[in-house]
């Protein structure tokens, strides 16, 4: 791998503390990155390289529920030695100047830069990065771009926010992240699809009766009250992770396994989805009114539910039917394909037990025909610890590979699909719903996601 140096913009945020830390340090443990790579952590508190390293140490320790594994002090020192903080203020070009004399002095000739940070940023950011002149690739060296979604808050304002990083960078530069994209078994999906013959010709009208996607979680939003009070359950989930699951299990094969194939064909599926904002059911769990940080009489959605199906030959009157929500009866996200006339569902389950598998009858021992419910089923080892999704992500960008990232033309459709349900949603009251159950009544009779499978 290339030496570089990464700077992540808003190194003291709730995203860098869950998820980017964490990965650096599991990054450093795999020897997935070699040693000659430098971060910097740009953050508006002031701090010396001792407390930040002090900062570092304990984030790493800190509970969290996406990194559980104990801290190896070696590791964790040869992390320290890679890491160095620069105080900024955001909007002063000499803050730029320092960050750019301090790239220099680490002399790694690559940059990748993370951002980490509130959009409203994103402008100021990159037209002080252009003027400090660290935005340009050259012919021995790349630089290159990180940012998160939600990309804009709809259609229009994702324009606004794709016109703007394509001002200061090519799309070559550009990695939109959704960390769905980065989960080992929706990878795996195009690899089981097309890898084996077996149950591709079967995915179609002829043979399927719906599709169901589920993204349910048993806990609540926790200490994202200020992010998810403003967006709900749609924007969070349904608008980029969920989509993606959709168009992964129904893309048709790419002409080549690359990245440009492989995203013409996720675009094809979402802008050929048939939104039916008629169809959507709205809830919020009891007691998300004194969550911290919510509004007390906020009409924010933290469950969902809708209908849609695609527009092409291959699927057209196949019924697909999506949910997602907070403190559900189960955490449980998987794309299940039920079959016509017959007991049979294929499910791609994302988390947990992660695996595919495919139900079936079987004959129980004994003496007499009796059926029972069986899976044929492929699971990851549960004692070998999956690649997190921001490792595989942050390792395929340093790569240059931007087959699992969104591109212009998917965020695009994503919102195009998405900004009608949340017209339709605003006009409504959502029904509240107690904790631990499937949340409000619909008119979809589901399959609860089983634990009956991969689970050892």
């Amino acid at each position: 791998m290339d030496s570089f140096t990464l700077v992540i913009f808003g190194i003291t945020s709730n995203l860098a503390q869950i998820k980017l830390i964490p990965t650096l340090y599991d990054l450093v443990a795999g020897g997935a990155i070699d040693s000659d790579f430098s971060v910097i952590g740009v953050g508006r508190t002031p701090m010396d390289q001792s407390q930040f390293n002090s900062f570092i140490s304990k984030t790493l320790r800190t509970p969290n529920r996406h990194h559980t594994h104990s801290i190896d002090g070696k590791i964790e020192s040869t992390l320290l030695t890679k890491l160095h903080y620069l105080p900024a203020d955001l909007t002063d070009p000499k803050s730029y100047e320092q960050l750019k004399n301090k790239i220099t002095t680490l002399r790694h000739k690559n940059l990748m830069i993370y951002l980490a940070t509130f959009p409203s940023l994103y402008s100021t950011i990159f037209n002080e990065l252009h003027s400090a002149g660290l935005t340009t690739s050259s012919v021995d060296s790349w630089t290159r771009v990180m940012i998160e979604k939600p990309i804009g808050s709809d259609r229009s304002s994702a324009a606004e926010v794709n016109n703007l990083i394509t001002k200061y960078f090519k799309e070559n530069q550009i990695f939109r992240l959704d960390h769905y994209l980065g989960k080992e078994t929706l990878q795996n999906i195009l690899t089981f699809r097309f890898g084996n013959g077996i149950l591709e010709p079967l995915m179609t009208s002829e043979h399927i009766d719906h599709i169901e996607v589920t993204a349910s979680e048993d806990f609540g939003i926790g200490s994202r009250g200020s992010y998810y009070d403003q967006n709900g359950a749609i924007k969070d989930v349904g608008q980029n992770h969920l989509l993606q699951m959709i168009a992964l299990a129904t893309m048709d094969k790419p002409t080549e396994m690359s990245s440009e194939a492989i995203t013409k064909e996720r675009v094809k599926v979402l802008q050929n989805l048939v939104c039916d904002p008629s169809s959507l059911v709205t809830g919020q769990y009891e007691g998300y009114l004194t969550e911290k940080d919510v509004a007390p009489n906020s009409t924010e959605e933290t469950y969902f539910s809708f209908k849609t199906m695609l527009n092409t030959d291959r699927f057209r009157g196949v019924p697909i039917y999506v949910r997602g929500g907070k403190f559900l009866a189960r955490t449980a996200t998987e794309v299940a394909i039920i079959f016509k006339d017959s007991p049979n569902v294929l499910i791609y389950r994302i988390q947990p037990n992660e695996g595919i598998v495919l139900k079936i009858m079987t004959k129980k021992p004994g003496h007499t025909l009796e059926l029972e419910e069986s899976y044929m089923q492929f699971c990851y080892p549960h004692d070998v610890d999956l690649p997190d999704a921001y490792e595989k992500l942050i390792i395929d960008a340093l790569r240059g590979d931007q087959t699992y990232f969104n591109d212009t033309n998917e965020v695009d459709a994503q919102w195009a699909f998405t900004d009608p349900l949340i017209e339709a949603k605003h006009g409504m009251t959502p029904a509240i719903y107690a904790k631990g159950s499937w949340g409000p009544k619909d008119d979809i009779n589901w399959l609860e996601p089983s634990t009956a499978f991969c689970s050892i």
